[in-house]
């Protein structure tokens, strides 16, 4: 599952802070990214393979949970980004409503937050990264 199978307003940006062209940018462009303070190499590897679902602002919690759930069911993990704290409080009710969904299935979710450095248009920004995976 990709952004282009979610809802508009997942793609629409915030009128918060970070600025709505950064925002943009980092929802439609390919940010290259570096987790900061990454602690192992299954961490690293984890970076790889999980798939990215960028939040903003305006992003429906329940739209971003469905997606989180689809990609958690399909590969056994999903990674969330968000820059700001408007998107980063949407980002994590779209977790707790995720895991709600995934719990009725007897699949328990766990998320790990770190700090990722994400270059946007060679401006250099920080965002919140959700590891998101099952529990084992």
């Amino acid at each position: 599952m990709s952004l282009a199978t979610l809802p508009d307003d997942l793609n629409t940006p915030s009128t918060n802070v970070p600025t709505n062209a950064e925002e943009d940018r980092m929802t439609n462009g390919q940010p290259i990214a570096r987790a900061v303070g990454a602690s192992s190499t299954q961490e690293v590897a984890a970076e790889r393979s999980a798939e990215v679902l960028k939040v903003s602002t305006r992003s429906r919690p329940s739209a971003v949970a469905g997606a989180i759930a689809g990609v958690i069911r399909e590969n056994g993990m999903a990674e969330v980004q968000s820059i700001g704290a408007g998107a980063t409080n949407q980002a994590i009710k779209a977790v707790a409503i995720a895991r709600s969904y995934l719990n009725e299935e007897g699949v328990d979710i766990v998320c790990v937050p770190s700090f990722i450095d994400v270059a946007i248009d060679d401006e250099e920004r920080t965002a919140i990264r959700l590891l998101i995976e099952r529990r084992s």
